[in-house]
């Protein structure tokens, strides 16, 4: 395919949908933390400390607890009451039953799905836990899954994998979200929508493109793409090894493989060094980056929050989740709740009219602020000039910082 030449492009909706869900991740993950420590005393915040990288965070573990006390109690400690400590609110354990009964829906099949993309059918538990949070996965998936369900998963050498009969996987479940958009287009086809030839860019196959502001009437981004979509689709859960890695045809099999990869995280986004752990096993490129950089109708990439996150174009409409799952739902609980305590401080609980068997209810006197911050502005926006080429002189950004998980 010939070679076009782009710059990238600022998309300030999705930047502020990849900050809000990163303080939503490492919410999550110090809700998980915390709930997991003894409770018969708070939790000193400097041994917290330490989690600051692994959560994501660009501040200090303990400037973000402070901030958002409607979480996070802060508390004397019984032997050092100079000593700045934590603990569970009321509210946090209410979310954290939520949260818990929502990723119980259908964790187990998303940690399937991802080891049917991979060549041996497993991977590495050090690969899958900088997923956890993407995948919805409970933090003891590793122990919990294969007694849960041992017709599927087995555990060895610290490698999780699918079991040899893997009698438990659903029919199905091996067929990519294109082909099933496409099953489900082509049943509800129009004698027009049949009639279009297959290398149309609305052809029930093809890829979603959403082009940042300008592009999409480029001619030669519309040459580029009606060549693209002409090239046969190769599932994700097909076996690749008979195709010259070099080929046009297997970058596309790249490029629908990451298209399903983003499509099993439950915001439609993850971060790029959690794929690079992947790599291998997936069969992309070493420079894989440049397929996100070379299709940005497909993907975004992002420099916010001082990390490089890919985001599914296709996922969002007007600044939320086009299929919203069900643990999305309660992590958006979760950010409001957060963002009672910024706005309200000490007083944030008092503001929250909480029911355990039901939704809870966000009573503020100050609600617009919520709808202040131009969550549902998708403006792209031009940012530094920055050109993107595909050519052989252009390298990926190696960053070999590995996340850790307790």
């Amino acid at each position: 395919m010939q070679k076009v030449r782009l710059k990238w492009v600022k998309n300030r909706g999705l930047d502020h949908i990849i900050a809000r869900t990163t303080s939503i991740r490492a919410s999550c993950l110090l809700l998980d933390h915390l709930a997991r420590l003894p409770s018969s005393s708070p939790v000193p915040a400097r041994s917290l400390a330490r989690l600051q990288k692994p959560l994501g965070l660009t501040v200090p573990v303990l400037r973000f607890l402070r901030r958002h006390p409607t979480l996070f109690a802060e508390t004397l400690h019984p032997r050092f009451p100079t000593l700045p400590s934590f603990s569970l609110t009321p509210a946090s354990d209410i979310l954290l039953g939520r949260l818990a009964r929502a990723s119980a829906l259908d964790s187990h099949l998303r940690l399937a799905r991802l080891l049917l993309l991979t060549r041996s059918k497993s991977l590495p538990l050090a690969s899958v836990l900088p997923l956890r949070f993407d995948l919805g996965l409970p933090y003891n998936f590793a122990a919990a899954f294969p007694v849960a369900h041992p017709d599927l998963f087995a555990v060895s050498n610290n490698h999780i994998s699918l079991s040899a009969t893997a009698s438990g996987l659903p029919e199905g479940i091996a067929i990519s979200s294109l082909q099933r958009r496409h099953a489900e287009a082509i049943e509800g086809a129009t004698y027009r929508a049949l009639s279009r030839p297959p290398s149309s860019s609305i052809a029930p196959l093809a890829f979603p493109m959403r082009f940042p502001r300008g592009y999409g009437g480029m001619k030669k981004v519309k040459a580029w793409m009606d060549e693209f979509h002409r090239l046969p689709y190769i599932s994700p859960y097909d076996d690749a090894s008979g195709i010259d890695p070099d080929s046009d045809i297997y970058e596309k099999r790249n490029i629908g493989l990451l298209h399903e990869l983003l499509g099993l995280m439950v915001h439609k986004m993850v971060r790029r060094n959690a794929i690079r752990l992947l790599r291998e096993e997936l069969g992309l490129p070493h420079k894989f980056t440049r397929l996100f950089t070379r299709y940005p109708g497909v993907f975004y990439l992002s420099l916010k929050c001082k990390t490089t996150t890919v985001v599914l174009r296709e996922g969002y409409e007007r600044g939320k989740l086009v299929e919203q799952h069900p643990l999305a739902a309660v992590r958006d609980k979760v950010f409001y709740v957060m963002r009672t305590g910024v706005l309200f401080r000490g007083k944030g609980l008092s503001k929250l009219v909480l029911d355990e068997d039901g939704d809870e209810e966000v009573v503020m006197d100050g609600d617009e602020e919520f709808h202040r911050e131009g969550m549902d502005e998708d403006a792209d926006v031009e940012c530094f000039g920055m050109d993107i080429v595909d050519n052989e002189d252009n390298t990926d950004d190696e960053d070999n910082e590995r996340d850790m998980y307790d």
